[in-house]
């Protein structure tokens, strides 16, 4: 479940946003009425969505998006007669008098974008390190001079193994250049 941070500078404003949210199947982690809250809560929960107002005691809207970790996204809450310029990109933003059906469903929209933002950063391969791919060439080196293997046998080779001992191929490949290195 995505964490969502809901911060106004009215305390009542904060609570009553709350209240909707959490009616409507948001978890909130944190209500704050101060920009260093939020900025404070944002930091400790690494990922999620604040939904805020624009201006505070301590900051406006667009100095906490600039301190906002990587993670986090932005839902601004605010009207017109406030509104005096452009929204950096990144932060969606709401006019008010507001509606609770807009309100629900652009969160979900924005849950629903970050859900699927970090199933495609998990789903990438990570990128191995220098010495990572030196251990593998080695063992492919290894297998391919002892064993008569190509190049590609003795990649499949080790991913195979690496497959069925539950380890990852630089472990395996580890595994086999001290075995044969012995």
């Amino acid at each position: 479940m995505t964490n969502v941070i809901v911060a106004f500078s009215r305390e009542e404003d904060a609570k009553n946003i709350r209240n909707i949210l959490v009616r409507n199947g948001f978890a909130v982690a944190a209500v704050c009425t101060s920009g260093a809250q939020a900025v404070n809560s944002a930091d400790e929960l690494g990922s999620g969505i604040v939904v805020c107002g624009c201006r505070f005691a301590d900051m406006v809207f667009h100095e906490i998006y600039e301190c906002l970790p990587g993670g986090m996204e932005m839902l601004l809450l605010v009207s017109p007669s406030q509104w005096s310029g452009r929204v950096p990109e990144g932060v969606v933003c709401l006019g008010q008098p507001l509606k609770v059906q807009d309100l629900v469903s652009t969160l979900e929209m924005m849950v629903e974008s970050l859900t699927r933002r970090r199933k495609k950063l998990k789903s990438q391969p990570k990128e191995r390190s220098m010495e990572e791919k030196e251990i593998i060439r080695q063992a492919k080196e290894l297998l391919m001079e002892r064993n008569h293997m190509s190049e590609t046998e003795a990649h499949r080779y080790i991913q195979k193994c690496s497959m069925d001992s539950g380890t990852n191929m630089v472990e395996t490949a580890q595994m086999i250049v001290s075995l044969i290195n012995r």
